[in-house]
């Protein structure tokens, strides 16, 4: 979000341009723009238009490339006005689309197994004919229990177009605006006669926290929600865990809030001191006059759980902290990998996994030193086609191109089984992409033993926070317990956990426990990681493959601050996670998983 607190024509003198907002937009959505996203959008609000002119402007594409789309759209409209309106900014702010002084973006990376087309966007837009209920919100979240949401509005009787979350959260907060803006009314009126009058006195004592707690209460999940309304005033509020980022700088002239702190760093060439963390439960708001104030929307948990997959993987590296945990992450592994190669780093050969991996891989070789007293060989022996990836189709030539996403470095090792090779990647999810590429291409170098490290724990369970992966038989670690189970006689124990999962799924969720952790309680990680390497092990592979992953205690001694780690642990930080991943195993042992 990005909101100008001054008049345009300043920026047009200070920085020779009026567009100065709408650049640190683009700026701040490409910086943003870590993976593969499915789709952008960004909106903009002007203040204190005229009666019969637009004052609100929304832009969503689909696509990998939807950034450069919208702001080439954007860029062409203005290109297109005459060069009287180009160098006046009074004119081109009443002619011209997107010349705001508040703007919303958001990239989508989609947290459900549906794209959902342009209509699941970002930022999402409630119209009214009143500029103070209308409404536009953007977020970085997931809710657990859309479900009782969706009886709340119904039983209101509304009538929501879709159950989808975010959906819900704006009818929700839209319905909470006009409740707030009708108290104002009817306490405002006693006062004054005159509607424009009444209108503005509205707009200045709009208590926006309010809108917030009475619809945020409901809420179980993991979010930050950023929203504008059409006369100006605008907020983002954090859950109470702390569970998604939100950083924020402020001076005089502007106000910038993103889910990544280096994002501001750059955008705004700023040090990261000057970037500051928005407090779980906290909101900012700013009013159209550009005050900006603190609420307490729900108090701070004392427990909080901020998201340690950020650190591992959906953050960029590029923050101080976060390129810090990485390396620790990767050297805190060291032992483990030295056990596994039986200490042998003369005939070792270490690398990573493209991209994200890299920092971890340091980290690694920083440990690996400091054991040995060697300097340990390293090579890039992995390559990433990515080019790849926009020829995939049909699912048949989807899985014969995956063998191929991946190449190697022929010659980056030594031939006839001699050399140890040590991979790192930052996690281990369904390990489809080992079976089918990894490990039949390093085969292809021949070595002695291939090691493949993750350096997050094994991860076990849905998120529901962040990335939804709701079917239990998608990870691998799963998988590879429910077979050892098997092999080992103990199918009992499968049942008994569907048993008690199912006794569970009329009561509520507030007394809903994990009974899916007894799937893992008989093995030890080193035995599910064994079974992982025999399950994910191609036929054609004629080398030991061995699994290393990152411990709970190493996670946490690397993420101190970010303590968050039910995918790993099954310790979900609401219950409504809890619900969830009981009607998920339920879900998987009827057979029913959602294709």
């Amino acid at each position: 979000m990005v909101r100008l607190l001054k008049p345009l024509e300043y920026y047009q003198t200070k920085y020779g341009s009026w567009h100065y907002g709408l650049q640190k937009m683009y700026l701040l959505m490409e910086k943003q723009h870590n993976r593969g996203q499915e789709g952008a959008g960004i909106a903009g609000v002007k203040l204190d238009v005229s009666p019969g002119e637009e004052y609100i402007w929304r832009e969503r594409v689909e696509g990998k490339n939807a950034i450069q789309q919208i702001f080439a759209d954007i860029n062409d409209k203005i290109d297109s006005a005459g060069v009287d309106i180009l160098e006046d900014v009074d004119k081109a702010r009443k002619s011209l689309p997107f010349v705001a002084d508040m703007y919303l973006g958001h990239l989508r990376y989609s947290t459900t197994n549906l794209n959902g087309g342009v209509s699941h966007l970002h930022p999402f837009l409630r119209r009214h004919n009143w500029k103070n209920r209308t409404l536009l919100i953007a977020g970085n979240f997931n809710l657990t229990n859309v479900d009782e949401l969706f009886d709340y509005l119904t039983l209101k009787g509304q009538h929501p177009r879709d159950v989808g979350d975010t959906f819900l959260m704006l009818e929700q907060m839209g319905f909470r605006l006009d409740m707030e803006v009708q108290k104002e009314y009817d306490f405002i009126k006693q006062r004054y006669t005159n509607d424009i009058t009444i209108t503005n006195k509205i707009e200045e004592q709009l208590d926006i926290a309010s809108i917030i707690r009475k619809s945020e209460y409901m809420w179980d999940g993991g979010y930050v929600i950023a929203g504008m309304l059409g006369h100006g005033d605008a907020f983002v509020f954090r859950d109470s865990k702390g569970i998604r980022p939100c950083f924020y700088y402020a001076d005089d002239e502007i106000v910038v809030v993103a889910s990544e702190r280096p994002v501001i760093q750059t955008s705004m060439n700023v040090v990261e001191k000057d970037v500051h963390e928005l407090a779980p439960g906290k909101a900012m708001i700013i009013k159209k006059n550009g005050n900006i104030s603190f609420e307490t929307i729900r108090e701070e948990d004392s427990n909080l759980r901020r998201c340690s997959f950020e650190r591992i993987y959906f953050s960029r590296g590029s923050d101080i902290d976060i390129y810090k945990e990485r390396k620790m992450l990767g050297c805190s592994l060291s032992t483990q990998i030295l056990n596994a190669v039986d200490n042998d780093v003369e005939n070792s050969v270490f690398t990573f996994i493209p991209n994200t991996a890299e920092v971890a891989f340091h980290g690694m070789i920083d440990g690996i030193k400091t054991k040995t007293k060697h300097i340990p060989r390293t090579e890039k022996v992995l390559i990433k086609d990515i080019k790849l990836r926009t020829f995939i189709s049909q699912n048949k030539e989807r899985d014969d191109l995956a063998t191929h996403v991946y190449d190697i470095t022929y010659g980056s090792i030594r031939r006839g089984k001699t050399d140890n090779l040590i991979a790192i990647d930052d996690s281990i999810v369904r390990g489809t992409t080992l079976k089918q590429s990894l490990l039949k291409i390093m085969n292809r170098l021949e070595p002695k033993k291939i090691v493949i490290v993750s350096s997050s724990p094994q991860v076990r369970y849905p998120d529901y926070y962040g990335i939804d992966m709701s079917r239990m038989s998608e990870f691998i670690a799963f998988r590879a317990a429910i077979q050892l189970l098997k092999d080992t006689g103990r199918q009992s124990i499968i049942d008994e956990v569907y048993r008690k999962s199912k006794a569970q799924i009329d009561i509520p969720k507030e007394k809903i426990v994990n009974f899916v952790t007894e799937i893992y309680k008989p093995f030890t990680p080193e035995e599910i990681s064994a079974q992982i390497a025999k399950m994910l092990t191609p036929e054609e592979v004629d080398c030991p493959v061995e699994l290393v992953y990152q411990t709970i205690e190493g996670l946490h001694k690397a993420c101190p601050n970010h303590l968050g780690d039910w995918y790993f642990t099954g310790k979900y930080p609401t219950a409504g996670g809890n619900k969830l991943v009981n009607q998920a195993f339920i879900n998987y042992y009827e057979g029913k998983e959602m294709k």
